[in-house]
Order: C-alpha cells, then structure tokens, then sequence
C-alpha cells in the first residue's frame, strides 16, 4: 500500500495533510524518514508520525440477507435502513456494494474496502448475479429464448440479455445477469409482457447466499469468501 494512503486510513486525516506531514519529515517506515508519498509501506512495518506508530484497522467484509422493505443507503438512518439491521459500533464507514431496491431481498454485501467493492460493481467487471424469480404470468419457452438473446430497454443503446435462465417452473426461474441496470430484472420481463411479483439475490459471483441467515441476519465473510465473488457462479 502507498504510503500517503497508509496514512489517510490509519489516522483519518486528509491526503493534504499527509503529504505535509511527509514533506516536513514527520512521518517514518520501520525507523527511517519517509521521503515520498508513493512509497510502499511493507507488510508488518511500522509506521509513526512524530513518533506515534499507526495502524490500520481490520478491513471488513459483511454478508446481509435483505429482507423486503429495507433500503440499501445510508442516508435513511432509520428502521428502513438495513444499517439499522447492524449494531451500531459495527457500522462505521461500511457502505453497501451494488444496492437492492426496497421490495427486493436477499444478498447484500457490505464492507469499508472501496477496492474490493469497485472491482465488484464496476461495469468493465461484468461480476455475474443471480436472481431467483417469481413471476405473475407463466414464461414462455419463445419468451425465455427472447431474454436469452436479448432485449431492447428504453435508454439503453445495445440489447440485454441474460446470461442463464433456469427455469424451476412456468413462473419461477433463476436470471443470470452481468450487468447492473436500473430495476433490470424487472424490465427486462416486462419488455416480454410478464411481471416480477418478487425477487431475490442468491448470488454475486461464486459467492452464495448463506442459508442459514435469516431475513434480516448477517454475518462476517472469510478470506475464501471475499475472493469467490470474483468467481463464477454455480449452476442453478
């Protein structure tokens, strides 16, 4: 890790300061004065400003099972908020990776690592999810095929599809996508004339919903974890 970042995240101070703080020779790498923002800081080296040592802390990896009527942000500090889901002293700069719509359950991944998170959601990943679906109207083997090669959505410039369609019956079945679009799930079966009674998350990557969370339960990934995401997903 940079130096200069080292030190924004064990001390909470901007990168301004930092920099200042390197530039006077303040800050010091296993005893030596640091001379360079950009310098690597070794794994298990001590870092200290003005003679404090500094540490970062643990970063965190938090699996979540949504239950339907919670939102996904932060900014509603309240009971809707699945941050209220997670005590207090638990929440500290945990944001969420790729939100869920209110009325839409299942996994959801928090975590404080906005490297793990961006190389999640950003859209040159294509980081496959998984959603089981249930449906008002039954689908078609015509209206299946449809979605796999692909549908035409308002403001959007080329067609979507979905990458796997498992169909467990006529009006419940497990989308494939590797994209992350506006309500995509939903619009893409109404552009085949059906409608999404509800939805859930199984799957982010190779990573899998635990199923024994319950709606509103969570708990802390392990290392094998945090890396399945980059994985494919297993079949349904």
């Amino acid at each position: 890790m940079r130096l200069d970042k080292f030190l924004a995240h064990a001390s909470g101070a901007s990168r301004k300061q930092v920099k200042q703080w390197i530039k006077n020779g303040e800050a010091t790498v296993d005893g030596q004065t640091a001379k360079s923002a950009g310098q690597l800081v070794p794994e298990f080296a001590q870092v200290c400003v003005r003679g404090e040592t500094l540490q970062i802390a643990a970063l965190r990896y938090i699996m979540l099972n949504k239950p339907t009527g919670t939102v996904s942000t932060a900014e509603h500090a309240d009971e809707r908020s699945v941050f209220a889901l997670l005590p207090s002293e638990q929440r500290r700069a945990l944001h969420v990776v790729g939100r869920l719509d209110v009325d839409t359950t299942g996994l959801l991944l928090l975590t404080d690592d906005g490297q793990w998170s961006h190389r999640i959601t950003a859209p040159v990943s294509h980081c496959p999810k998984v959603y089981r679906v249930e449906l008002s109207d039954e689908l078609s083997d015509a209206d299946l095929e449809q979605l796999l090669k692909g549908v035409q959505l308002n403001d959007e410039k080329q067609l979507l599809r979905a990458r796997a369609l498992v169909r467990h019956n006529k009006r419940l079945v497990d989308m494939t996508l590797g994209e992350g679009r506006y309500h995509q799930v939903k619009r893409m079966f109404a552009a085949v004339g059906n409608h999404v009674e509800a939805l859930h998350r199984l799957q982010i990557g190779g990573l899998s919903l635990d199923a024994g969370l319950q709606p509103g339960q969570w708990r802390e990934l392990n290392k094998a974890e945090t890396e399945a995401v980059f994985s494919k997903p297993t079949d349904g």
